[in-house]
């Protein structure tokens, strides 16, 4: 497994394992602590970990936490997902950076977002099963939300949504959320 720095997002990484294929299908590793270790990261620090399941052109976010933030990992465990980071820490070198990635059930690449960045996908394929790891218990409290079409944000949503949950159809501008942040 090898570990990239995401350029456009400062603190972000992409950990990129090796698959084994053969007849019966494929082994992977989709964590290891060492590899987490040698970015600086704590392995330990990661508390829970959730899986969703979404159909094609279903649309999740974007999100982020309020606070402390929420730094998780990432990966798209069976089908396809076009995966979208922005950088919303005002302190960051990269502040309104944002990243895209496709992630997939072949590749089982992960993505590492620190803290303080929104994050959203999109499912490409019928069914895509996304996993999350996350170094904070859930807070509903915290969550934030900010339109997936915000025109600063600009975007390329591969596929038109089909469906999104009311909160994220409903969700603020960025400016907005950042007015509300006090940024």
């Amino acid at each position: 497994m090898k570990a990239t720095e995401v350029r456009e997002i400062a603190g972000a990484f992409l950990f990129e394992p090796t698959p084994y294929a053969d007849e019966r299908g494929f082994f992977c590793r989709t964590f290891d602590a060492e590899v987490v270790r040698s970015v600086g990261l704590d392995p330990d620090a990661f508390v829970q970990d959730s899986v969703s399941r979404s159909v094609r052109g279903v649309l999740r976010g974007l999100h982020l936490r309020s606070g402390a933030g929420e730094a998780k990992l990432v990966r798209c465990s069976y089908g396809q997902i076009f995966d979208v980071v922005v950088d919303l820490r005002p302190d960051s070198p990269t502040y309104l950076g944002r990243a895209f990635f496709e992630l997939s059930g072949e590749t089982q690449k992960t993505v590492y977002i620190p803290a303080g960045c929104a994050h959203g996908f999109q499912a490409l394929t019928e069914i895509a099963d996304t996993s999350y790891r996350i170094d904070r218990e859930h807070d509903p409290s915290e969550d934030v939300t900010i339109a997936f079409d915000d025109p600063e944000l600009a975007i390329p949503w591969p596929l038109p949504a089909t469906s999104m949950s009311r909160r994220d159809r409903e969700a603020p501008s960025l400016a907005e959320v950042l007015k509300h942040q006090g940024r």
